[in-house]
């Protein structure tokens, strides 16, 4: 019989919708100001910093909404913005340098609806705001790198080319590297030998012809700090697409600056933990020949320099870097054979090439993994900001077995949560040059309140206008097509709502504003046909069965050619642009799902397979 369904197509789709409302479910619910705290370096929120920070809410009149500790992560609820910004000072007051204290909309989701992980959509920067960096780029460190390298590289130059000298010296006050000379005989070979290696090195004398200092050129400066800048936006998208954020804006701002903006960030403390973190690691040989003792007492060997590891051991290691972190191309946390947690490292095809040169006769000799972190100051440099403060620690030391490669582990840690952490920094890459988070803030729409109002009044009369319209001129059939253009919009917010970091964005709210246009199109497209059939003197249920089945290749036709359009602007657009394509395309193929097939359902379900004389189209 024409125009009659099985029951399991009517199930299927209701079921479908009903997943849809489900997941659509957690837009409803607003999000609560609140602060997420969590530990650094792997430490833990203990019961006593809870209660100290409670008392001080308390005395500051902060009413706490709620509070909950999950995952070594504190999660402090408040009722409005004011007291989230002012419970922030206190936090970071009484907590200090120890944790993490960073803004964040907490999602007031039930928890059945969480439970199965409905989550409501994340709105981009636009619209709902998100978290702001702007971040200053050392470049004094990133200079201060490069002549430490030349300081090394010199060293190697001068022995290979068998020419005397008295010593290498780094002299990072001038910006310098000056080669102390035995003779004056041999200042010409050392020059030559110099301009040889690098004919940019600015070369000067001394008047007593005993040491010639070695400057960076003006040019070389310049590239330096362009490389420093470039390479450091390159490792924060790549510590950005770690943490799994859509959308984000990674740019430059004037020389050494570099905003980040993560939309729709869920756990602000983690991204402010990662992307803060200036983290790698230096490969040095253990000097065991020296005496330790007088090294803390203040006679430190000209070759080594004084390390402390976790568990307050003093070290003496060599100056000579075996290995830095800008060789690691893959990391990853585990376990040993012990269960305790360990960061497995894989170098490039030159780090696996030095390491293996290097360690090839430091079989039997321990070798330390030395973290290095800086970390905002007390003190305040020229610009105004807090000078950044270099953190050492040895986080293990290990005699080497055997000559090692391109693959090995680090053990020491102190949990698995840092192993985890210090995985993810050193695969993301080792920043060529420390970044300070001189700004932070959670911000508001960039374009306003007002404007989340009309995005929000647009789609709302938009829909109405089309609802009246549709049920003006098609009667009952235009019932059907708004039943159908409600479940395409319920359809859409919940098919973004599923997809793992959707955001939408004001030029988003704009494709579906188009969507709803674009859907009650293709029924206008069926009803009509249903009509011209009808004219012909075809029976009532020779029409709808026409109708549907001769208009779908017209809509098929427009749908899949927006379609096309919706997928070259995703893949070459960016930022809004993406945003927008992304609407567009769920929407169009929502609306081709409701249009045809949806509202085809409720057609044959109430006048399919009847015999009657007319339709109310």
């Amino acid at each position: 019989m024409l125009n009659k369904n099985p029951a399991w197509r009517y199930v299927a789709v209701l079921g479908m919708l009903l997943l849809a409302l489900l997941y659509a479910l957690p837009n409803l619910y607003s999000e609560d100001p609140a602060l997420n705290i969590s530990a650094t370096r792997g430490g833990t929120i203990s019961a006593e910093a809870s209660s100290a920070l409670n008392q001080q809410f308390a005395a500051a009149n902060l009413v706490v909404k709620a509070q909950t500790l999950t995952d070594n992560k504190l999660l402090i609820r408040f009722a409005n913005t004011d007291a989230q910004l002012k419970a922030r000072e206190i936090a970071s007051r009484v907590l200090g340098d120890k944790f993490v204290v960073a803004l964040d909309l907490a999602s007031a989701t039930p928890a059945w609806l969480q439970a199965i992980g409905a989550e409501p959509m994340k709105l981009g920067l636009d619209l709902r705001g998100g978290v702001h960096f702007l971040m200053a780029v050392d470049m004094k460190a990133a200079i201060d790198k490069n002549l430490t390298d030349l300081a090394q590289t010199l060293r190697s130059e001068l022995r290979d080319n068998k020419l005397r000298y008295r010593s290498v010296q780094l002299d990072l006050a001038r910006q310098q590297v000056v080669v102390n000379l035995r003779s004056t005989e041999d200042l010409s070979a050392v020059q030559a030998a110099l301009k040889q290696y690098d004919h940019n090195l600015q070369l000067s004398v001394q008047s007593d012809g005993l040491a010639v200092q070695v400057a960076l050129s003006e040019p070389q400066v310049k590239q330096i700090r362009e490389y420093a800048l470039a390479q450091n936006i390159t490792i924060i998208r790549n510590r950005v697409n770690e943490l799994g954020v859509a959308e984000p804006l990674v740019q430059r701002q004037g020389a050494d600056r570099i905003v980040v903006q993560l939309p729709g960030v869920q756990d602000t403390a983690k991204a402010k933990e990662i992307l803060g973190a200036t983290a790698t690691l230096e490969f040095r040989l253990v000097d065991e020949q020296s005496d330790v003792a007088a090294a803390q007492a203040g006679r430190v060997s000209p070759d080594a320099g004084l390390y402390h590891s976790r568990d307050g051991r003093a070290l003496l290691l060599e100056k000579t870097i075996m290995l830095t972190g800008e060789h690691i191309t893959g990391a990853s946390s585990g376990y040993d054979e012990y269960g305790r947690p360990q960061v497995n490292i894989k170098l490039d095809t030159q780090g696996g090439e030095m390491l293996s040169a290097r360690t090839k006769d430091a079989v039997g000799r321990r070798m330390a993994s030395v973290f290095i972190e800086y970390k905002p100051g007390t003190e305040t440099g020229a610009d105004g900001n807090p000078v950044l403060v270099k953190q050492q620690e040895v986080i293990n030391d290990a005699t080497i077995s055997q000559r090692l490669g391109r693959d090995f582990v680090i053990t020491g840690l102190s949990s698995p949560s840092e192993a985890q952490n210090l995985a993810t920094l050193l695969r993301a890459g080792a920043l060529i040059a420390p970044v300070q988070i001189i700004e932070e803030r959670t911000i508001g729409p960039s374009l306003g309140q007002e404007n989340i109002s009309l995005g929000t009044a647009a789609i709302v009369w938009g829909m109405a206008a089309v609802l009246l319209f549709m049920l003006v001129y098609y009667k009952a059939f235009g019932l059907v097509a708004n039943i159908a253009l409600v479940a395409n919009l319920v359809l859409i917010v919940g098919v973004l709502s599923m997809i793992p970091g959707a955001t939408l964005t004001l030029p988003g709210m704009a494709g579906i504003v188009l969507t709803v246009g674009m859907a009650v199109d293709a029924n206008v497209l069926i009803f009509e046909r249903i009509r011209e059939e009808l004219a012909e003197g075809r029976s009532v249920q020779q029409a709808i069965h026409l109708g549907y089945d001769r208009a779908f290749a017209t809509i098929a036709d427009s749908n899949i050619t927006t379609l096309l359009v919706a997928l070259i602007l995703f893949s070459v657009g960016t930022g809004p642009v993406k945003g927008f394509a992304v609407t567009l395309a769920i929407g169009i193929i929502t609306s081709i799902f409701t249009a045809v097939v949806g509202t085809r359902l409720l057609v044959n379900l109430w006048w399919g397979g009847r015999r009657l004389q007319s339709l109310p189209v």
